[in-house]
């Protein structure tokens, strides 16, 4: 029979730190009034028979606070990459001029930043799930230590409440990413 995984607390914390990098990178992602080069960060683009991220095809730069261009390096990717940009549903009209696509950020409506923000609770929620997947992981561990004889009673309890304490601080990091989030997308 195998024996059980070794108990590795380092090992989770740093599963749990991915889900809020993660939901940080995500975040990104959600735009607010003002042109962000991250803002793009998500959109992948069909290209040479695969998927690969924007960021590989062009350069993204920000000229202005409400503007955004992609100078395309392959002048064949140039649709492929409008419609990347069109499809991934960020509320942009990318206007194609040769190899540059600009992309004006138009304002915020009351109704879109509350998309936003319903949006960013998805991406908060799903975070908190990894991070409760990945306690739900080492508590597993711990039982099985405990089973095969490995580990006392005792000591299962200790890390239990470890682990715990782990989960909670987490989801309170992405709580408060949350927080920051809602109130940099509802400033009018």
């Amino acid at each position: 029979m195998a024996s059980p995984p070794p108990f590795d607390r380092d090992d989770l914390q740093k599963r749990m730190k991915g889900a809020v990098a993660t939901l940080k990178q995500e975040f990104n992602g959600l735009r607010t009034g003002r042109a962000s080069a991250s803002l793009l960060d998500p959109i992948v683009v069909e290209a040479y028979g695969s998927t690969m991220p924007l960021s590989q095809v062009g350069t993204v730069n920000v000229p202005e606070p409400r503007m955004l261009t992609v100078q395309v390096w392959d002048k064949g990717l140039v649709v492929a990459v409008e419609k990347a940009i069109r499809q991934a549903g960020l509320g942009v009209n990318p206007q194609v001029d040769g190899q540059l696509i600009r992309i004006p950020i138009p304002a915020l409506t009351e109704e879109r930043r509350k998309e936003l923000a319903k949006l960013g609770h998805k991406y908060a929620e799903a975070a908190r799930v990894a991070a409760r997947n990945v306690r739900r992981d080492g508590m597993d561990v711990l039982k099985k230590l405990v089973k095969d004889g490995q580990m006392g009673q005792d000591e299962e309890k200790r890390l239990e409440v470890e682990v715990q304490r782990m989960t909670d601080s987490i989801v309170k990091e992405i709580d408060q990413a949350l927080h920051a989030k809602e109130q940099e997308i509802m400033q009018v």
